[in-house]
């Protein structure tokens, strides 16, 4: 078969996907009407201008006789996870979060973990089948599987924005925290947006270059803007890098994040996440645990009160734990998402008795739990 033959088998592909997708719609909210039927859309930094019939770069949200319309009422994954595994280390320790995601990205990182979903209108090779179902349903699930939270993940929430807001309205009426666990491509417009209606944020900082935001599909200034518009709004903020050889894992680099951090607040968690490899990028070892541990050691040193070093289960001492800023007490015990201990008192250092950044307790998990459990069985516990 001919390389144009194999090309238009794989357009005609995308565009049955995208067909189908778009009877799952409804008009979206984040969005104004132009001139000559078009419309900007501001769900993410990309504040794509789309003429009628056409999509977003996210290639889920379109333009139909001047209206836009939004990815609604289906989910293509749907899971419990541990709340550690998002990764929200000062959030519901020991607690599940239902998870769910959409289909679609605004960026396409060649290293994605979730590129079956993310990539599905871009990748023919990306398969991920979608499920119909109602927030009520999603709710009942998250009650009988007795999770704290209620988190937009797996895609790119912010391109979906608007149907998780449906879903959080309902979840925080029902007492769960909501969150999102994005790559923090946002506007301030969706920020505003969100902020009554989720709890939690994880954002990816992925780079401290702008050319490889580029190569990503973004701009490095937008993710910056949004770590700082959330940390402003009273988000509770994580951040997270996945730190990949030969791409962002210079410690000059690395340095240089921690830096930007701390001007926005010490108290963010800066997870420092082991890569290995996937989808597109096959070309490299994983991580070396030495770098990790040198980068934590650089996080720490510029001033940052609590970083953690993931996907290395016990090979990194203690930063997989939560110690104290200020006595260095042990405050949270952790093996990979399991939670060994909990010695948190109301919120505060067990020892020294000050208060620890964190939200720690939700209308359906009281505050004030303490655990001893060295086999991290605690997910079924309600406190």
């Amino acid at each position: 078969m001919s390389s144009q033959g194999s090309r238009e088998e794989k357009r005609a592909k995308l565009k049955v996907i995208s067909d189908k997708l778009g009877e799952y719609t409804q008009e979206g909210t984040l969005y104004e009407k132009l001139a000559d039927n078009k419309v900007f859309c501001y769900s993410c930094g990309h504040r794509c201008r789309i003429a009628d019939g056409l999509a977003g770069v996210c290639k889920v949200r379109f333009n139909q006789d001047g209206n836009l319309y939004v990815p609604w009422g289906y989910v293509a994954g749907l899971q419990c996870d541990p709340i550690e595994k998002k990764p929200f280390f000062h959030a519901m320790p020991g607690t599940d979060a239902l998870s769910f995601g959409m289909l679609g990205c605004d960026l396409h990182c060649d290293y994605c973990q979730n590129w079956i979903t993310s990539q599905v209108l871009r990748d023919p090779n990306a398969v991920a089948p979608a499920r119909i179902i109602s927030p009520e349903q999603m709710l009942d699930m998250a009650e009988r599987e007795n999770a704290s939270t209620i988190t937009s993940t797996y895609n790119e929430p912010l391109i979906t924005s608007e149907w998780a807001v449906s879903i959080f309205k309902q979840a925080k009426a029902r007492g769960f925290l909501t969150s999102y666990v994005s790559n923090g491509n946002g506007t301030p417009e969706v920020l505003d947006y969100l902020r009554p209606w989720v709890d939690l944020y994880k954002v990816d900082l992925k780079s401290f270059r702008d050319k490889h935001y580029r190569e990503l599909g973004g701009l490095l200034s937008n993710v910056l803007e949004t770590i700082q518009g959330l940390k402003a709004r009273g988000f509770w903020l994580e951040i997270v890098t996945l730190v990949i050889p030969d791409f962002n894992d210079s410690l000059e680099e690395l340095r240089e994040m921690a830096e930007f951090l701390v001007s926005v607040d010490p108290f963010i968690p800066w997870h420092l996440t082991a890569f290995h490899s996937d989808y597109k990028m096959m070309d490299r070892d994983s991580t070396n645990i030495a770098t990790l541990l040198k980068a934590a050691e650089v996080g720490r040193e510029v001033g940052l009160k609590y970083v953690y070093i993931g996907n290395a289960p016990g090979r990194v001492g203690g930063w997989e734990n939560t110690w104290c800023h200020n006595c260095n007490e042990l405050l949270i015990e952790r093996y990979a998402y399991h939670i060994k201990q909990i010695r948190l008192k109301a919120g505060r250092c067990p020892k020294c008795q000050i208060e620890i950044p964190g939200r720690w307790s939700s209308p359906r998990f009281k505050l004030d739990y303490q655990i001893d459990n060295n086999h991290g069985d605690i997910r079924r516990l309600r406190f």
